[in-house]
C-alpha cells in the first residue's frame, strides 16, 4: 500500500541515520519498512483514539525491537542517536496523522532499545 499522506517523509526524517556509515543502510531501509507498514495501517484503520494509535505503534515497536540482533551482526546497535531518531519518527508520524495528543513515550512503550 502506497502511504497516501503527502507529508509523511520518511526519508527525510531517518536521513541522520542513513548518512551515518555506522548504520547499514540496508537496516535503515527495513526501519523505514516498518514506518511505512504504520502509515499504512493508519490509513486504512483509521484508528479512532490513542489506544488505537497505541496497539499499532506497539507492534511496530516490537518489530524494531527485533531488527536488534541485526544490527549488532553488522557491527552497529540502536543506540542513542538511532534511538532518538526512531522515537521521534514515530512521534512525526503521529501528529501528523492528527494525533496531537500523542505521548511520544507511550507510542513507543514496548522498545527495548
Amino acid at each position: 500500500m502506497a502511504i497516501q499522506n503527502p507529508d509523511i517523509r520518511l526519508n527525510e526524517w531517518l536521513s541522520e541515520m542513513y548518512e551515518d556509515d555506522y548504520y547499514p543502510n540496508f537496516l535503515v531501509d527495513k526501519c523505514k519498512a516498518v514506518f511505512e507498514t504504520v502509515c499504512g495501517r493508519i490509513e486504512s484503520e483509521r484508528p479512532e483514539n490513542l489506544d488505537a494509535l497505541y496497539a499499532i505503534t506497539h507492534a511496530a515497536t516490537e518489530q524494531l525491537n527485533d531488527l536488534q540482533d541485526e544490527f549488532e551482526e553488522n557491527d552497529s546497535e540502536i543506540e542513542t542517536v538511532a534511538r532518538d531518531c526512531l522515537g521521534v519518527t514515530m512521534y512525526v508520524i503521529a501528529k501528523t496523522y492528527g494525533f496531537d495528543d500523542a505521548d511520544s513515550e507511550e507510542l513507543i512503550a514496548p522498545r527495548d532499545w
